[in-house]
């Protein structure tokens, strides 16, 4: 029976497949929320997903954990695949994740792009002479050379105005990594102006996965998550939209720091290790340099700078002035559906943190040389509902909790319901969880959330979350409030796409009394002597059409936003993306208008790029864009891809400011990427 069921799936899979060609980058860009992610969260969840991407999940040899790598799979749907290979010993196909009822439709085609099925594959413990015997190496090199000068490319910049990175990557199986990225930003000295070493940024590590009772291990550079991330989180945080999919699921891992981003990551060894069925010991020490702005004595840290821009003699100056030590470990026990666990952390400077606190949003930041964080996150995973949750604390003295509760009716329906708590004077130097305000503090509120697919090819998506914060925040007074709601319905129609999104977020922010006028402000929500605080309002909208098969794309897409504060401001933008294929050529090309009254209309739109290049332009202003993408795959070791792109604004006559100022009213830079895979 199981083979006439099999049969059947592999007809139906062969016509979607004809009819449905979409890239897993397609999907991101729909499911994404660009004006949330901040650009070293959205660089570190597209890194791991390109990852992922080029090194597929084996469904026959993967864990629980693995599959909790993917942003967008729940609790309940990584349970229903590990029972389904644990009830029919193997996958014999990706088409039986079609009888996995809790994956609809569009879950599957979101998860194809990182899964496969190895015949025969045989999940026992290697050796390693057997892991270095047959493993799969890539190398990528990419530079951007720009057809323009910065006022700092003329002087002020210490370096030229390439930006160029190096990426080396081993692969065998499931269970051994080995990467080293080398990267270097426009502007920064290469083997120059006191930088001997060449690239300004390396990362490297080795991993292993799932030999005998380690379950991963790591030396180098990497990334952790614990729980829901009140007190660590390294990896991808948990967007609004991210939410609805995973259901607000609880996840531990460790992975290497594969990205370019030079903020959010620990340097020294980590290891997981079975003790008995179903508990984990985690223990992690890390130390590395970070770079800081001091004090004139510099005996204290003001700032800890994440940019990792070292192009000027100011900001070399700063590099690596300061240093972090980092220890802890994580406990988990996870049977039966039920998880507790158990995270804690300690961490010191080399020199005090003092951090300007004078202005009032900046009075709770960290202060001192030593801190430490602990946290219980718990759950419990049944046929339709799932909880799962966190609360944790720290030498700060404040509590924070995070609880989410799921209910997956069907593969068509399913209810997600956050809380959190996040008392003001909480702080973590390294969270990373559901927010609203972008940080595990100052902060209360609740979320729900429905996925709805009610026929086959039609999806809707709808949140709405409430947020309170009792201390100030950056531009707004202690008490404000923000009001969050989204809506997107989505189409799928054999090669077509149609997709819909509006936006509308209503919040407070201040306004200084003298800037008031004569205006009358009387329905202001909470006056001070010199400040008011007012609503704001932003809408934002989507409207988009795709078509995608084996040889043509075509995305129309429009774009608008509208913001109230004192006075409207309207943007718009329209886009076109086509592309085809035609035997180891790939064209794609984009162009789009934008026109928005200021930067507070701006719009963010999904530009394809090279390999592991994550981009979320934003646009504000009056202007256009244009890209050329050529793709060559000279065989299945050697490809390389072109990238022309061109933006002349129509409003201004320079572009940018400062040592980043451009002396002209356009810019086109040119991308070269150069993949070998042996």
């Amino acid at each position: 029976m199981r083979e006439f069921l099999m049969l059947i799936l592999l007809l139906c899979s062969l016509y979607a497949k004809a009819q449905n060609d979409r890239t897993w980058q397609q999907y991101f860009d729909e499911e994404s929320l660009p004006e949330d992610l901040d650009a070293e969260s959205g660089e570190i969840t597209y890194d791991e997903l390109s990852d992922l991407a080029q090194n597929p999940l084996d469904l026959n040899t993967c864990r629980r954990e693995d599959l909790e790598r993917l942003p967008f799979l729940s609790s309940q749907q990584v349970m229903d695949i590990m029972e389904y290979r644990d009830r029919y010993h193997r996958f014999e196909s990706t088409s039986e994740l079609m009888m996995i009822t809790s994956l609809d439709w569009r879950d599957r085609e979101r998860l194809l792009p990182f899964v496969t099925v190895v015949p025969e594959a045989r999940d026992t413990v290697p050796s390693f002479k057997s892991l270095l015997r047959r493993p799969k190496q890539e190398v990528v090199g990419t530079i951007k050379i720009p057809f323009y000068k910065r006022e700092g490319d003329k002087e002020g910049y210490l370096g030229y105005q390439y930006r160029h990175w190096l990426r080396y990557t081993l692969t065998a199986g499931q269970h051994l990594k080995i990467a080293l990225i080398g990267s270097q930003d426009a502007g920064e000295p290469f083997f120059s102006n006191g930088n001997s070493l060449g690239y300004d940024f390396y990362s490297g590590y080795v991993l292993l996965r799932h030999i005998g009772h380690l379950k991963a291990a790591v030396v180098g550079r990497y990334k952790l998550r614990f729980g829901m991330g009140l007190v660590l989180n390294t990896s991808f945080g948990m967007g609004k939209l991210a939410t609805l999919s995973t259901l607000g699921r609880s996840s531990n891992s460790i992975t290497g720091h594969g990205s370019r981003s030079e903020g959010s990551y620990l340097q020294g060894g980590a290891a997981t290790v079975t003790l008995v069925k179903g508990l984990d010991l985690t223990g992690f020490v890390s130390w590395r340099k970070i770079d800081a702005t001091l004090t004139d004595s510099g005996d204290s840290i003001v700032t800890i700078l994440k940019t990792g821009y070292h192009r000027t003699a100011s900001e070399m100056r700063r590099r690596r002035d300061a240093s972090q030590l980092v220890a802890g470990g994580n406990i988990n026990y996870f049977r039966n559906g039920f998880h507790l666990g158990v995270t804690g952390f300690y961490s010191s400077f080399d020199k005090t943190l003092a951090p300007d606190n004078g202005q009032i949003y900046r009075r709770w930041y960290p202060a001192g040389r030593q801190f430490w964080n602990a946290g219980v996150d718990y759950g419990y995973l049944s046929n339709k509902f799932t909880f799962a949750g966190e609360t944790a604390t720290g030498s700060s003295g404040g509590l924070a909790t995070l609880n989410s509760v799921s209910f997956q009716a069907s593969s068509q329906l399913s209810l997600v319901a956050v809380q959190r708590f996040y008392a003001y004077q909480y702080r973590s130097l390294f969270s990373n969880s559901f927010s609203e305000g972008g940080y595990v503090n100052n902060e209360s509120g609740v979320y729900f959330g429905v996925n709805y697919a009610p026929l086959q090819g039609v999806s809707l998506q709808v949140y709405t979350d409430y947020s309170y914060f009792a201390w100030a925040t950056y531009r707004a007074l202690p008490g404000s409030r923000r009001w969050d709601n989204m809506l997107t319905v989505t189409v799928e129609k054999g090669p077509w796409t149609l997709l819909a999104r509006y936006r509308l977020k209503l919040s407070h922010q201040n306004l200084n009394t003298e800037e008031a006028d004569k205006d009358d402000y009387s329905h202001a929500v909470v006056s001070t002597d010199s400040k008011l605080l007012l609503n704001k309002t932003d809408h934002k909208g989507r409207l988009s059409l795709a078509y995608n098969s084996d040889h043509w794309q075509f995305k129309t897409q429009g774009d608008v936003s509208y913001s109230y504060f004192r006075e409207g401001s309207f943007g718009w933008m329209v886009s076109e993306v086509a592309g085809c294929r035609y035997g180891r050529w790939r064209l794609s090309a984009m162009a789009g208008y934008f026109h928005t009254a200021d930067y507070d209309s701006r719009l963010y739109v999904y530009v394809p790029g090279v390999l592991y290049q994550f981009s979320f332009p934003s646009f504000y202003g009056k202007g256009v864009h244009c890209a050329l993408n050529v793709r060559c795959d000279f065989s299945s070791h050697l490809m390389a891809i072109a990238r022309l792109s061109a933006t002349n604004y129509f409003d201004r006559s320079s572009i940018s400011s400062g040592l980043q100022m451009i002396d002209s009213s356009s810019m086109t830079d040119l991308e070269l990427q150069l993949r070998w895979k042996f």
